[in-house]
C-alpha cells in the first residue's frame, strides 16, 4: 500500500477550517485531481462531479473546489446535496472523469472530509491518493496552471437529486412494491433527507420521517444510524414494520426491527446473504465482514455453509475482498451495506430496499429474519487520543491485552486499533459474559488512556 498522509481510510477529513480542511488544501486538491485527470486524458478537459452533505461547511469547501479544478483547466459539475452513494452514480450517468464527495460522513457537524470516486464508480484506490498527495507537496502546481481559454467552468446538474432517486428504486426488484408496509427513517439532519423519503413513498409504503429538517449545523445530531433512540421509540408508537437509519451521507444502514430492537450490519448481511443462498443467487457462496464484526457471524456463517471472509476496517477494504472474492454480499457492522450486483460501494438506501425484499419475499417480519445470527457479548470503548504511538510500542498496553486475550481463550477475542477517520483508539472485546468483556475492555481502555496520557507529559 503506497503511503499516504492526507488521505485517510476514507478520504481527507478534519475540523473544518482548520489543518487540514482548509479552504487553500481543497483548492490544491482540485488542481492536483484536475491534472492528473488532463495528463489521462491526452490533455482533454476533464468533467468532474461535486456533491456534498448537509454541513454548514460544504459551502466554503465547495467553492474552494470548484476554484481548484477551473484554474487548472477541469470543468465542474456541482449537484447539490445529495448522499455519497449518489455521487458514484451521477460520475457514471454524466459520463464524469471524477466525482468529489464534501462529507465528513457520521462526524460532528463541526467536522468535514472530502472523499474521490473514479469515472467507474468506484472509490479512488490508495495508490492513486497517494500520486495525487505527492503532486500537492511537490510545489510544482502554480506552475502548471493554464491561462485564457484553457481556464474551466463550473455546471449546475438540476436534476441529479432525480436521477439518484430513479437510480435506487431501480435496484428494487420490478415485481415487487410496499404497500401495506409502514416504514419510519431516520435521515440524521443529512444528505438523505429529500432522496430517502421519496424513494420509499414512490415504492407505496406508508413512511413517517424523522429529522429531515438541517439547518447546517445539526447533521446527525442525536440522530441517524449513530443514535436511534428516537427512531426505536417512534417504530414503537406507530407499531411500524421497520425503522430505517442513515448516516449523514447516505452510505449507512441501521436497522431498527418491529420491536425497537436496533440490529447491526451484521445482522443485515445475515440475513440477505441467507436469502440469497436459498434463492442461489450468492455468488461464489461467499459473503465479507471485517476484523470488527461480530464473533457470533462465524457461527452463523457456519450453520448456513456459506464462507465469511473477513477484511480490514473501511468500505474500501471489503470492496477489495468481495472484488476478490468474486463475492456480491459485503458489510461492516456499523452500517456500511454493499451489495456488488446493484451498486458499486455503500448505500443506505439501496441496503434498506434489499432488505424490504427479503421481508417481502419471505413473508416474515425483520425480527424473525433476523434471528440467523446470534451476537456474542461485546463491548466497544472510543478512548479520544490526542497522539497516536504504534500500539505495539505500548508496553502496558499490550500486557493488558495479552492478558485479556489469554483469559478468553477461544471463547472471544480483543481488537484494538486507531479509528481512520477520529482521533481515537477503539478498544473492542467479545466474550462469553457481557460481565467478562465489560471488565476487560474497560481495563484495556483504561491503561491506554493512562500510557498515551504519560507519553505525552
Amino acid at each position: 500500500m503506497s503511503k499516504k498522509t492526507l488521505f485517510g481510510t476514507d478520504g481527507v477529513r478534519g475540523v473544518a477550517n482548520r489543518e487540514p480542511m482548509m479552504v487553500e488544501m481543497a483548492m490544491n486538491l482540485g488542481r492536483a485531481v484536475a491534472y492528473v485527470l488532463k495528463e489521462r486524458n491526452g490533455g482533454k478537459r476533464p468533467r468532474v462531479l461535486i456533491g456534498k452533505d448537509t454541513r454548514l461547511s460544504g459551502y466554503m469547501i465547495e467553492n474552494a473546489l470548484v476554484a481548484g479544478l477551473c484554474s487548472m483547466g477541469a470543468d465542474a459539475l456541482l449537484v447539490g446535496t445529495l448522499p455519497t452513494p449518489g455521487i458514484a452514480v451521477l460520475v457514471k450517468d454524466q459520463k464524469a472523469d471524477a466525482g468529489f464527495v464534501i462529507s465528513a460522513s457520521h462526524n460532528p457537524f463541526e467536522d468535514n472530509g472530502i472523499k474521490l470516486f473514479s469515472n467507474d464508480g468506484y472509490k479512488l484506490p490508495d495508490e492513486e491518493e497517494a500520486a495525487i498527495e505527492r503532486l500537492m507537496e511537490s510545489g510544482t502546481l502554480p506552475n502548471l496552471l493554464p491561462t485564457g481559454g484553457g481556464i474551466g467552468k463550473s455546471f449546475r446538474v438540476e436534476d441529479a437529486l432525480q436521477r439518484y432517486i430513479a437510480f435506487c428504486r431501480g435496484t428494487f426488484p420490478g415485481d415487487m412494491d410496499l404497500k401495506g408496509m409502514r416504514i419510519v427513517l431516520d435521515c440524521g439532519n443529512g444528505a438523505t433527507y429529500k432522496a430517502a423519503p421519496a424513494v420509499f413513498k414512490e415504492l407505496g409504503a406508508a413512511v413517517t420521517t424523522l429529522h429531515s429538517t438541517p439547518n447546517g449545523l445539526n447533521i446527525n445530531a442525536r440522530s441517524g444510524s449513530q443514535h436511534t433512540e428516537a427512531l426505536r421509540e417512534q417504530v414503537l408508537a406507530e407499531r411500524a414494520d421497520i425503522g430505517l437509519a442513515f448516516d449523514g451521507d447516505g452510505d449507512r444502514l441501521i436497522v431498527v426491527d418491529e420491536n425497537g430492537v436496533e440490529l447491526s450490519g451484521d445482522h443485515i448481511l445475515a440475513l440477505c446473504a441467507k436469502d440469497l443462498k436459498t434463492h442461489g443467487k450468492l455468488k461464489n457462496n461467499v459473503m465479507v465482514g471485517t476484523v470488527m464484526s461480530n464473533f457470533g457471524l462465524q457461527t452463523a456463517a457456519k450453520k448456513m455453509d456459506i464462507e465469511l471472509a473477513c477484511s480490514a476496517v473501511g468500505d474500501r477494504y471489503v470492496l477489495e475482498l468481495m472484488r476478490e472474492k468474486g463475492a456480491i454480499l459485503g458489510a461492516e457492522s456499523s452500517g456500511h451495506m454493499i451489495f456488488l450486483d446493484k451498486h458499486t460501494t455503500g448505500d443506505g438506501i439501496v441496503a434498506g430496499l434489499q432488505t424490504l425484499a427479503v421481508m417481502r419475499r419471505s413473508g416474515k417480519e425483520i425480527s424473525e429474519l433476523a434471528s440467523v445470527l446470534t451476537l456474542a457479548p461485546q463491548r466497544l470503548i472510543n478512548v479520544n487520543v490526542a497522539a497516536r504511538p504504534p500500539l505495539s510500542e505500548l508496553k502496558e498496553t499490550q500486557k493488558a491485552i495479552a492478558a485479556a486475550e489469554k483469559e478468553l481463550g477461544d471463547e472471544g477475542r480483543v481488537l484494538v486499533r486507531y479509528s481512520g477517520t477520529q482521533n481515537m483508539c477503539r478498544v473492542m472485546v467479545e466474550g462469553p459474559t457481557q460481565d467478562v468483556v465489560d471488565r476487560l475492555c474497560g481495563h484495556i481502555a483504561d491503561v491506554i488512556k493512562k500510557e498515551i496520557g504519560a507519553l505525552q507529559k
